[in-house]
């Protein structure tokens, strides 16, 4: 979940959403590049610096005049924050650099691309830059911020909006909520001219400035609808010195609800900087998300998933991963899903902790010992299953003639696994 701003307005303030995290529940989100959300937001008529993409130093000088800019920013691209303040592997600085020399765009791209960018959000031994973005620079005269989301509160969309752009907006509504417009929005009327004008004055866009701002609020509400987004956020939305409005950053989330509708979008999804077996359980419609322990979990449902893992702590053990297989669950995402948890070499035992209510835990108990009998695995195996046709469930794992520690209580379950390690 790198590089992925998630916030809900409570009584008009912004406030993170912390409990994904405290809980570790697995809420796969799409993240794109920088560079492609700037061509989403052109694609929907915001206006954007213009900007060209590179993968190697060689045609740098070129798309630099292409762009006839007095000054060029040149960007790392990967998912994380701190780019500007990060260093490389090969020991050059800085992700995000301001040039007016052509040629030393391509020294600065020659530098980045190839080589593994280390900032505050990215592991410790970086993330590997294989696309560099260069763009003009533009002449700032003063920053705003805008952002369209998604709201349980408001049981809708809301518009947020501050003059105080460029910074962090949770500062902005604790010290001065004054300058925080919170305005929800008619999903049926949405913007209309007279609310996009009160946003741009509220920013204080004056003169032809004003319905330049209209335009834009206007325009980033229809890329909201058009490309089912939960939120859009731009920061800084600015004024330059000649006279335009520019989104120059933005943060866009979106509805993973919708992907059948938004293919085009989806298939830009960059997975190069994810963890493999992530991947791999998302093609099955899995759910994993890798952790430090070393006992490897295998549950049904995020509320059993999380007290699965409490109760591996509270007997001193340690979870490797958080890996739901969800309620439709079929044979060969059991089968699956263990093969993505053995393939982990720090994972010393296994605990698969399911209860039957939707899911037969008789499929369960298949899934599990056709992946033995065809690969038996070295580390011990403790199952416990409950709910629908538990009985036919342990017969199968009874009569498999497999290394299984069959449990049917749950703490006992857990201890069974602890102490497999110890």
């Amino acid at each position: 979940m790198a590089g992925s701003l998630t916030r809900c307005v409570s009584r008009g303030i912004f406030r993170p959403l912390k409990s994904v995290i405290q809980t570790k529940v697995p809420i796969r989100h799409l993240n794109l590049l920088e560079y492609q959300s700037k061509v989403l937001l052109e694609n929907h008529g915001v206006t954007i610096q213009k900007f060209r993409i590179l993968d190697s130093h060689e045609e740098a000088v070129e798309a630099s005049k292409s762009l006839n800019a007095a000054e060029y920013v040149v960007k790392a691209q990967i998912l994380a924050g701190g780019r500007g303040k990060g260093h490389f592997d090969n020991g050059f600085k800085g992700g995000v650099h301001l040039t007016k020399d052509c040629n030393a765009v391509a020294s600065l791209v020659e530098k980045m691309v190839g080589h593994k960018l280390i900032t505050k959000q990215t592991p410790k031994d970086g993330i590997l830059v294989n696309k560099v973005m260069v763009a003009e620079s533009v002449d700032i005269l003063r920053e705003t911020y805008f952002c369209i989301l998604m709201d349980r509160e408001h049981n809708g969309p809301v518009l947020i909006a501050s003059p105080d752009g460029g910074m962090d907006i949770e500062e902005v509504a604790e010290k001065t909520p004054e300058r925080l417009m919170t305005l929800p929005i008619d999903i049926y009327e949405g913007i209309t001219d007279e609310m996009a004008l009160g946003v741009a004055d509220f920013l204080k866009f004056q003169g032809k400035l004003r319905q330049k701002c209209a335009k834009e609020v206007k325009s980033i509400w229809n890329m909201f609808l058009g490309v089912d987004a939960t939120q859009i956020e731009i920061n800084p939305l600015i004024e330059t010195h000649q006279g335009q409005v520019v989104a120059v950053d933005a943060k866009i989330q979106f509805d993973d609800n919708a992907e059948f509708r938004q293919k085009e979008i989806f298939a830009e999804e960059d997975f190069s900087e994810s963890d493999p077996r992530e991947v791999d359980a998302a093609s099955q419609n899995l759910s994993y998300i890798s952790m430090d322990g070393n006992i490897g979990c295998l549950v049904n449902g995020a509320g059993l998933a999380m007290a699965t893992m409490d109760i591996i702590k509270l007997h001193g053990g340690s979870p490797a991963n958080f890996l739901d297989l969800g309620g439709a669950v079929e044979e060969h995402q059991v089968e699956h899903a263990l093969r993505i948890l053995t393939s982990d070499n720090s994972v010393k035992a296994l605990f698969v902790n399911i209860f039957g209510g939707i899911v037969n835990t008789a499929t369960i108990a298949t899934g599990i010992v056709k992946v033995l009998q065809k690969r038996p695995i070295s580390i011990p195996l403790v199952v416990r299953l409950e709910g629908t046709n538990v009985q036919e469930a342990k017969r199968i794992l009874a009569e498999s003639g497999c290394s299984i520690e069959a449990v049917s209580d749950f703490d006992a379950a857990a201890k069974k696994a602890v102490a497999a390690i110890n």
